[in-house]
């Protein structure tokens, strides 16, 4: 099953300049998904990260790969309207840097889900390399039912 934008906007909250998944080339709802990243020179991050020698930063390989592991589990029926939130990341390494130009593919499988807690293996490749690879574990939770601020 492939998506395209608007397909995943109905599917995970994430908007721009944080939506940092253009398709979804193979989805397996509950189990896994495979996405793609085309990072262009225009991206917010290259202002600053660096001047002179653009890198994608790895905590938005991180988020797009964790986006597509949200589209996996949020396009069960049951998990409908929800959202994901990061409760780890565990064993992930950097392999390679990501520069403007590259087309990121974006792997997760799901490999463990108990209650609203899932477990998930991650991967990012371009041009078949591995940049970042990992296992990260996430939260289901219902927006309306948020908990409040922690207040000092």
């Amino acid at each position: 099953m492939m998506l395209g934008a608007r397909e995943i906007q109905q599917i995970i909250p994430h908007r721009w300049p944080f939506l940092l998944v253009d398709k979804i080339i193979d989805l397996q709802p509950g189990e896994g998904a495979v996405g793609i990243k085309n990072v262009t020179a225009g991206e917010f991050c290259f202002q600053g990260h660096f001047p002179g020698y653009p890198i994608f930063p790895g905590v938005l390989i991180i988020e797009a790969l964790a986006q597509v592991g949200a589209v996996a589990v949020l396009s069960l029926p049951q998990h409908k309207g929800k959202s994901i939130l990061f409760a780890g990341v565990d064993n992930l390494r950097f392999r390679g840097p990501v520069f403007p130009g590259d087309s990121l593919r974006l792997e997760m499988k799901l490999t463990k889900m108990r209650s609203s807690i899932g477990k998930g293996t991650a991967k990012a490749t371009v041009e078949g390399k591995t940049v970042a690879e990992g296992e990260l574990t996430f939260a289901i939770a219902n927006p309306e039912q948020a908990p409040a601020r922690v207040q000092e």
